[in-house]
């Protein structure tokens, strides 16, 4: 099997590990393999578009997800370490509101699955952070949302002191409890 699978505190959240095989001239890992994903997730999903991002230390980007058009994303991070959080936004869910975070760096070549329906963002710790994820359904800017990265329902515990450095979109975020959320 390609990866293993850790659940999460949000049990629809994954974290996948690659088998990677390292020596002496460096490393070689499948960073996806439908088959393999399907295998170890239980989940068959089309990945329809690859976005890749840089950013620099202490960028926040997020909480991000599109209300109509809901995105499945797996992220990954070739360059860096970022804090990478995902909210429920699902209000049928025991988990609405709940989030997760996750380390995902170069070295550790952890992904995390967020399916539909959650908010994702990230924070760069490191000097800069190169990601690259898939998502399961196009961009469209119409239907973009923010979630407040520092809603206080919410209360995620980023791994910062002070501000982050924002998109005014994101600046601009609205509260859980002013959202447009999923069923």
């Amino acid at each position: 099997m390609s990866y293993s699978v850790t659940p999460t505190a949000l049990p629809e959240v994954l974290i996948l590990e690659p088998k990677v095989f390292d020596d002496d001239r460096g490393f070689f890992f499948e960073s996806f393999n439908e088959r393999e994903f399907q295998h170890a997730t239980c989940l068959s999903v089309n990945f329809v578009q690859d976005n890749h991002s840089k950013s620099s230390q202490g960028v926040l980007r997020g909480l991000h997800y599109q209300i109509q058009h809901p995105q499945g994303k797996l992220v990954r991070v070739t360059q860096g370490v970022v804090f990478d959080v995902a909210v429920d936004l699902r209000r049928s869910s025991p988990n609405f509101g709940k989030w997760m975070g996750v380390e995902l760096s170069a070295d550790n070549k952890r992904q995390i699955w967020v399916p539909p329906g959650f908010a994702h963002g990230f924070v760069v710790t490191s000097e800069s952070a190169e990601l690259l994820y898939k998502t399961t359904d196009y961009w469209f800017p119409e239907y973009e949302r923010s979630l407040l990265w520092c809603d206080p329902v919410v209360a995620i515990r980023w791994p910062f002191d002070g501000e982050p450095k924002l998109a005014v979109k994101d600046a601009a975020g609205k509260l859980l409890v002013e959202a447009e959320c999923f069923a």
